[in-house]
């Protein structure tokens, strides 16, 4: 007699038997339910965006705990990582010029702990750098998002250029992540603490996406004519959507594994 499924198997189970339509239905789904819930919950919904932050930093924190405790960086993705400096760096400098406030702390812790990884994996672990399985070409995403800064950046009052210097660091943390997606998918195995590191960006990243489409829902839409006019204010939505579907299905196989007792992530073919 087979054993009985745990309802989270049984669950896992038949989401996977689906067909994509479905499973991109269930997703919107539970990511509207989601919404719902912290709307309900969190009074302040600039909350979340500090806490999508935290959740960043706690990331970062486990990427310093595996390479000072493990004396490796296999796995890692060093362009993620200095894609991730830049949008940082850049976006720390229009917190300076524009807007200084909490975001600019937290963007400075961030973006020194990064440097500290860069360091760590370019200089001190270089030997356990897997360089060839780290193989996305850069410009496919620095040069696209530099012309869409020229062409699509904030309206307001500020100097053109750091305001597409803003924009650019918005396109370009939408997609700072596929490098490390790359070097996963490369690998197909993704061991504990690279795992943890990149769903802790997910949920940093849905924390930010869910901060920005409540901070419309609850202003009836005034935020976006606040942001500028033309397209600016859709493709600040469109780069938090995008960074959050980004690494849903990563985030998928990660609970499914944590639920599963497995200690390593094994990934399908065609997922990230």
């Amino acid at each position: 007699m087979r054993p009985a499924k745990r309802p989270i198997q049984a669950v896992t189970s038949w989401v996977r038997r689906q067909p994509p339509k479905v499973k991109a239905f269930l997703a919107v789904i539970s990511g509207m339910f989601a919404l719902v819930l912290l709307r309900a919950v969190v009074r302040d919904h600039d909350n979340l965006f500090v806490v999508a932050e935290i959740v960043h930093s706690i990331g970062i924190s486990v990427l310093i705990y595996k390479l000072m405790k493990e004396k490796t960086c296999a796995g890692l993705s060093l362009k993620s990582q200095e894609l991730t400096a830049v949008f940082l760096a850049v976006r720390l400098y229009c917190s300076f010029v524009m807007e200084y406030d909490i975001h600019t702390v937290l963007d400075t812790i961030t973006l020194a702990t990064t440097l500290w990884v860069i360091y760590m994996i370019r200089f001190k672990l270089r030997s356990s750098y897997m360089e060839d399985k780290d193989n996305f070409a850069l410009y496919y995403v620095v040069l696209p998002c530099a012309v869409l800064a020229i062409l699509i950046h904030p309206s307001t009052y500020h100097h053109v250029v750091n305001r597409m210097a803003w924009a650019f660091a918005v396109y370009l943390e939408a997609i700072s992540v596929l490098p490390q997606l790359r070097v996963m998918q490369n690998t197909k195995i993704v061991e504990p603490f690279t795992a943890h590191y990149v769903f802790a960006l997910g949920v940093a990243r849905f924390l930010s996406c869910a901060h920005w489409v409540l901070q419309v829902l609850d202003s009836s839409g005034h935020l976006l004519v606040a942001l500028g006019y033309g397209l600016w204010p859709s493709m600040v939505l469109i780069s938090e959507v995008v960074q959050t579907f980004i690494l849903a299905d990563f985030c998928y196989y990660y609970v499914k594994s944590v639920f599963g007792g497995q200690l390593v992530l094994r990934l399908p073919s065609g997922v990230v």
